[in-house]
């Protein structure tokens, strides 16, 4: 029997899936994660743990979508759950690291979630930009002694030139 995760990624990226169900599946997963980070970013010295099964109850979502979600959030608990062997009885906790977390975020490139306003109430906006700032940073190869040309494609790996990336947003002045 596939464990969850195994069970998520088959659906989740699946090469043969329909493209426009694909589409579907990830849009509802978005819609809810960004409600269980809301709940999460709103009290964030209550961490929630529980059973995959008990979690998915309390945010009223199905297992695979709290699967998906717990393998999201996995790289920015400050403990990380054994995602890969875990079934519907499983014990996992969202105590989560929140600078971690924001930084994971912006590295993802989920504006919908880092740039949510229970942020706010966690970190000022200028320390938001300084993580923002410090994530775009952390990913970049700058060869010593080269500036990097406005039309260059940007190293931050969006794909777009530079002029059109963070130059225009200042993160390598």
């Amino acid at each position: 029997m596939a464990t969850l995760l195994e069970q998520w990624t088959g659906m989740a990226y699946s090469e043969t899936a329909d493209k426009g169900e694909l589409k579907k599946l990830w849009q509802d997963y978005f819609l809810k994660e960004k409600e269980i980070y809301i709940r999460l970013l709103k009290d964030p010295g209550e961490r929630e743990k529980g059973t995959v099964k008990d979690l998915a109850e309390r945010f009223d979502v199905d297992i695979m979508t709290m699967t998906g979600f717990l393998d999201g959030i996995n790289d920015s608990l400050k403990e990380s759950n054994d995602i890969q062997n875990m079934d519907e009885d499983t014990e996992v906790s969202l105590d989560f690291d929140e600078e971690k977390l924001y930084k994971n975020m912006v590295a993802a490139k989920a504006d919908w979630l880092y740039g949510l306003e229970e942020w706010e109430g966690i970190f000022t906006a200028e320390k938001r930009e300084e993580l923002y700032k410090e994530q775009k940073r952390s990913g970049t190869f700058v060869r010593e002694g080269r500036k990097i040309g406005r039309n260059e494609p940007c190293p931050c790996g969006s794909g777009k030139k530079f002029k059109q990336c963070c130059m225009g947003k200042g993160i390598y002045d």
